[in-house]
C-alpha cells in the first residue's frame, strides 16, 4: 500500500470547498494580521516592508481577497491601499453601533462634488460653477472632514488657494481612485442629473494627481495655519 506523501501544513493548505491550494500559509497569516491590526489602509509597499523578504505580498492579498469574498468582512482596495471592510450587504447591521454623523449641507455637498471633479479648483472657480457665492465656512467644514485639502496657490492676481480631494476622501467613499467617480451616464441613471441635460453638457474626468500643475505654486507655511486662504491681503 503506497503511503501519501506528507505535507507541511505551514506550506500548503487547501481552501474550504476548493481544490486550489494556498502556498505560504505563514506569509498569508502575517499579511492578514497586519491588515486586521491597522486602523488605516496599508499599501503594497508598506506590507512588503513588514514581512520577510521574497514574500509574494500581492499574490497573498489576492488570495485573501478571494477567501474573504463570501464572508462578513471583505478585503477591499481603496485609494490604492488594502483594508478590511464590512460586506456591503451587511452594512445595515452596523447602523445601531455607530454615532450618527452630522450631515453636510447641500452647499457643502455641491462644493465637494465640484472639487472632486474639477480639482485643482479655487474658491472663485467653485462659485463660478455653482453660480452662487461659497462661504469660507463651507470650505472649513470640508477641510475638517479631511476629505479635501489645500493643494497650492494659483498663479493669478491674489494667488488664491487651490483645493483638491484627499486620500481620506477615497477611503471614506470606498474608491480606489478618483477616476472611479461616476460619469455622465451613471449620474443620469442614479437620478442625480436631469435626463434632458443639454447635449453640450459634459462631466470632466477627475484627476487628483498630487503633482502641482503649471499654474500652481506651493503653499507657504502661513497658509496652513488659520489665515483666510482666499484673502489676497494674506497672500
Amino acid at each position: 500500500m503506497t503511503s501519501e506523501p506528507e505535507r507541511d501544513d505551514e506550506t500548503v493548505v487547501l481552501k474550504a470547498g476548493s481544490s486550489e491550494a494556498i502556498n505560504d500559509l505563514s506569509g498569508l497569516r502575517m499579511v492578514e494580521a497586519l491588515l486586521f491590526a491597522s486602523s488605516d489602509p496599508l499599501s503594497l509597499e508598506e506590507l512588503t516592508l513588514r514581512v520577510p523578504e521574497g514574500t509574494d505580498v500581492l499574490g497573498l492579498l489576492e488570495q485573501l481577497q478571494k477567501l474573504y469574498a463570501p464572508r462578513g468582512v471583505n478585503l477591499v482596495r481603496v485609494a490604492g491601499k488594502w483594508c478590511f471592510r464590512t460586506a456591503e450587504d451587511l452594512a445595515y447591521l452596523m447602523h445601531r453601533n455607530v454615532e450618527e454623523q452630522r450631515k453636510l449641507s447641500r452647499a457643502a455637498l455641491e462644493t465637494l462634488a465640484i472639487i472632486a471633479y474639477h480639482q485643482p479648483v479655487t474658491r472663485a472657480e467653485i462659485e463660478e460653477i455653482r453660480g452662487v457665492s461659497t462661504s469660507k465656512g463651507t470650505l472649513d467644514v470640508l477641510l475638517e472632514t479631511t476629505w479635501i485639502r489645500m493643494r497650492g496657490r494659483r498663479r493669478t492676481p491674489g494667488r488664491p488657494v487651490t483645493y483638491g480631494t484627499s486620500e481620506q476622501f477615497l477611503v471614506h467613499f470606498g474608491l480606489e481612485s478618483v477616476k472611479d467617480l461616476p460619469g455622465l451616464e451613471e449620474l443620469k441613471g442614479a437620478g442625480l442629473l436631469d435626463s434632458a441635460v443639454p447635449a453640450s453638457f459634459a462631466v470632466p474626468t477627475p484627476n487628483d494627481d498630487v503633482t502641482l500643475t503649471e499654474d500652481e505654486d506651493p503653499l507657504e507655511d502661513g497658509s496652513l495655519f488659520g489665515e483666510d486662504a482666499d484673502d489676497p491681503a494674506g497672500a
